[in-house]
């Protein structure tokens, strides 16, 4: 792939308690128009989600999120993810990604964690947690003095505050959740997974 931030205008951040409902989520998720998936490392369902559909959706590219150490990143890569997503980030962390060979969004909340990946040569990373570290004038305010930095903000965004984001310049895309309501997964209403997915695709048209 080019680049994670222009596969679709919204990367769902998604939480998988049962992986016996990473395949149909996935595929719900592609038939609303948002291809690039990012599984978090965050329950013991993680990987074994990410090999399932690594596996059995093909049209999907699904991700490793909260990433933080080197084993996240071995593991992500054996269970099949195509990138990987970090909260923040380390010397240690991102020459583990760097490694991996898979395209990575190594997370930031500063001017200054953003300078440093820029000498590192990355110029692609997440602002996280986006809301609570500034939201949209914050990022407005970083496109003067660092431009060769493009954003996938995370944390807070919702349908409502997304077109925003993406309409700055520095942002590919915007991580999000709001497309997988709880009551929705608890209910395994696949279809309204995929509507909400549908009004989220369409951000940018």
């Amino acid at each position: 792939m080019t680049s994670v931030l222009d596969l679709a205008p919204v990367i769902p951040v998604v939480v998988i308690e049962n992986a016996d409902d990473a395949v149909p989520l996935a595929r719900a998720l592609v038939a609303g128009g948002l291809p690039a998936i990012e599984v978090t490392l965050r329950t013991p369902a993680a990987l074994d989600a990410i090999r399932a559909i690594a596996a059995e959706v093909p049209q999907a590219v699904v991700g490793a999120g909260t990433v933080i150490s080197a084993a996240n990143v071995d593991a992500a890569v054996a269970a099949g993810a195509r990138f990987l997503v970090s909260p923040g980030w380390t010397d240690r962390l991102l020459d583990a990604m760097q490694r991996s060979g898979r395209p990575f969004l190594p997370g930031v909340s500063t001017t200054s964690e953003a300078v440093a990946l820029l000498e590192r040569g990355v110029t692609e990373m997440k602002f996280f947690p986006a809301e609570a570290a500034g939201g949209t004038a914050y990022l407005k305010s970083l496109a003067g003095p660092l431009p060769q930095a493009r954003f996938c903000p995370t944390g807070g965004v919702s349908l409502a505050s997304a077109p925003s984001y993406l309409a700055l310049p520095n942002v590919g895309c915007v991580g999000g959740t709001w497309m997988l309501p709880a009551d929705a997964l608890a209910a395994k209403d696949w279809g309204r997974v995929t509507a909400l997915a549908a009004e989220a695709s369409a951000l940018r048209a």
